[in-house]
């Protein structure tokens, strides 16, 4: 596959080329919101690929109440003995509202299949099904985006190393990550499988290198920018009101006495 080429991207030129984009991101909800559109983002990819650091950069600066990002758990007992979708369902976007699954249904061609949570007939199935349910979704007006992360075998090992010394990032690393560093191999022929059988005309998959992390996240996002196709909408003139008079009250006398956090910085 071709990778990036040349040094990483310098933090100074991310910066500035990422809050370009997160302008961009902003006129999109501003038209999400007025179209009423409904948008699914599926991020999935090897662990420790940079899914998460991309839904962060894309997310923070808009709402939450029109970008949503579901990352579930694994499933409950109860969750266990429904339908395999129907836990990914509640989640899926009303009118303006883009949903972003960090990790989605695809566990099922996945880390289900390789660790063996599902059976050979279950993962055939979704495999057979999922392609005519994300064309029913399509169809009924949802536009769905599934990005592909793909990082090297060097680039993820030292990602697992700098998890591992540093106290920040372990709580990134669980057991069933260090188990997917040891089943490469099935990981990668899973993959194959999934995109065979899912990458479709309707839903197609996007596949992005993410060795490079700045580089990926810019990718990602220009890209997403680039297939929906929203227009700036004028915003609306605010202006801030006057505030009614106070008269004799104090607003600040009542607080004291009150247990203020102390001023260490």
């Amino acid at each position: 596959m071709e990778r990036s080429e040349g040094k990483k991207l310098k933090k100074k030129d991310y910066d500035k080329k990422l809050r370009h984009l997160q302008v961009e991101l902003c006129h999109l909800q501003e038209w999400v919101k007025s179209a009423g559109a409904r948008i699914i983002v599926v991020f999935e990819g090897r662990d420790a690929a940079g899914k998460g650091g991309t839904i962060r950069a894309m997310t923070e600066r808009v709402s939450p109440r029109v970008f949503r990002v579901v990352a579930l758990p694994a499933p409950s007992d109860r969750e266990k003995t429904q339908l395999f979708m129907q836990r990914y369902l509640q989640h899926f976007p009303a009118a303006g509202e883009i949903v972003i699954f960090d990790r989605s249904w695809y566990n099922r061609a996945g880390v289900d299949h390789v660790m063996g949570f599902c059976t050979p007939g279950e993962h055939q199935r979704f495999l057979q099904l999922c392609p005519q349910i994300e064309k029913y979704l399509t169809e009924g007006g949802i536009q769905l985006i599934k990005f592909w992360l793909e990082v090297g075998q060097e680039e993820q090992e030292r990602r697992f190393l700098a998890r591992i010394n540093d106290p920040l990032r372990q709580w990134k690393l669980s057991p069933m990550d260090l188990e997917s560093y040891r089943r490469w191999y099935g990981y990668s022929k899973a993959r194959d499988l999934m995109l065979e059988a899912t990458d479709t005309a309707h839903a197609p998959w996007h596949i992005v290198p993410s060795d490079d992390k700045r580089r990926a996240r810019l990718n990602c996002i220009a890209h997403i920018l680039s297939l929906i196709p929203y227009e700036k909408v004028p915003p609306a003139k605010v202006e801030l009101p006057k505030r009614l008079s106070k008269g004799k009250y104090d607003d600040q006398a009542s607080l004291a006495g009150r247990k203020l956090v102390p001023q260490k910085y």
